[in-house]
């Protein structure tokens, strides 16, 4: 048996982490028991967990020190509050009928326990560590999370840790707001201007990269940091080369051209996947897009996939008022094919009115351009087009304990 754990508890300077194995005496966490009794090392002494002194818990624990115990405080703290709320977290499991099945006897729990320098409050530090390591014992046993767990949830929620975003696109339909300008005050303009929801993703077009370069992902980031940040390189050549430079730069997806050799549309999307990036396709001027959409999973299956296409009419045809962007259902039925999802953006001159023939055809991104970047009235033309889509917003910025 080897189970493993995970929770975190509380807030502030006391918050608690625990990570837990469970497992049998005689297999790999009973080896990582008796080396962490036997092996020491100065800072991270791993401590028997006792309810009061001369009583161990069953089964029996290994409390772990994450954090370097630099001065007595710290060193009180793991050998008081932590190691009396972790020995009784196992012991009210115990008597709870959590182990049920197993001879606790011959099975052993390893806990890395996470102390802040800063921790004052003992009360805290007690009531967080104990609530951490009875909800990581109960995920341990549970075998927590399930595959549908991981892949509903890893979008939605950003790190508590962390401090910032990073947005993934979940929940459609959105708004890309294209700013294909050249003059860095309007692009200020439009960033302040256009409201704060979850809904909203920012492109830098073709024009503002080549007028600033990918420098320009920072500066967006500077007045909006927890936004989605798409880099619109219409990249033709060394594919995977351009994916990577738009990660480094901070942005959040990279478009290629649908008219790149397809060897290089693959390692675009090969090295934007391994950056953590999305990869766009735009087909402006492809005849025929889901026929490369299926060339692309011929090549690789679902890992050969963007995860969102745009159909795209060219500013210089806007003017003819026809809004067809293909044949969107054909391209997801494809990705479908390949157990696979791919979201479609519509863009090119797209107004209001327009939004909900564009939604009704299957788009899940609405590209915007003008109508909102020249707008006298930004925030307002922003809304309008919001408004249309018709989401509630969303709070990735969370913490579950409980699913």
């Amino acid at each position: 048996m080897f189970l493993i754990g995970e929770a975190l508890v509380g807030d502030g300077a006391e918050l608690a982490h625990i990570d837990l194995m469970i497992g049998d005496k005689m297999g790999p966490v009973g080896t990582a028991f008796a080396n962490g009794l036997t092996q020491l090392s100065a800072g991270h002494t791993p401590l028997l967990g006792v309810i009061r002194p001369n009583l161990l818990p069953k089964p029996a624990v290994l409390i772990v020190p994450k954090v370097t115990l630099k001065h007595t405080e710290q060193v009180t703290q793991i050998f008081g509050p932590a190691q009396a709320a972790v020995s009784k977290a196992v012991a009210d499991a115990l008597e709870d009928g959590v182990f049920t099945g197993m001879d606790v006897d011959e099975v052993v729990i390893v806990a890395s326990v996470f102390i802040s320098p800063d921790a004052k409050d003992f009360n805290k530090l007690y009531r967080f560590n104990y609530g951490a390591t009875r909800l990581a014992l109960s995920r341990a046993l549970d075998k927590f999370p399930d595959t549908a767990t991981v892949l509903k949830e890893k979008d939605r929620a950003a790190h508590g840790v962390m401090g910032f975003k990073v947005q993934r696109l979940w929940n459609p339909p959105y708004l890309q707001v294209a700013m294909d300008l050249v003059d860095m005050r309007q692009v200020e303009r439009v960033l302040r201007e256009v409201p704060q929801n979850d809904h909203v993703i920012f492109e830098a077009g073709t024009p503002l990269i080549k007028q600033f370069g990918l420098n320009v992902i920072g500066e967006i980031r500077k007045i909006r940091p927890n936004c989605f940040i798409v880099a619109d390189l219409k990249t033709l050549d060394t594919g995977n080369l351009e994916a990577r430079m738009v990660s480094n730069a901070g942005g959040d997806a990279a478009v290629v051209s649908g008219l790149a050799p397809v060897e290089t549309i693959a390692a675009f999307i090969k090295e934007a996947k391994k950056c953590g990036i999305y990869a766009i396709i735009d087909m402006l001027n492809v005849d025929e897009p889901a026929k490369l959409i299926e060339s692309l999973a011929k090549m690789g299956g679902a890992a050969l996939l963007p995860q969102y296409v745009e159909m795209h009419r060219a500013i210089d045809k806007e003017a003819s008022g026809d809004y067809s962007w293909g044949d969107i259902k054909k391209i997801k039925a494809v990705a479908a094919k390949y157990n696979a999802k791919i979201l479609v953006a519509t863009a090119g001159g797209i107004r209001v009115p327009v939004v909900k023939k564009a939604l009704a055809a299957g788009a899940d991104v609405v590209v915007v351009g003008r109508a909102i970047t020249a707008s006298k009235d930004i925030k307002n033309a922003a809304e309008s087009f919001l408004a249309e889509l018709d989401s509630e917003e969303i709070d990735q910025f969370r913490v579950m304990t409980d699913f």
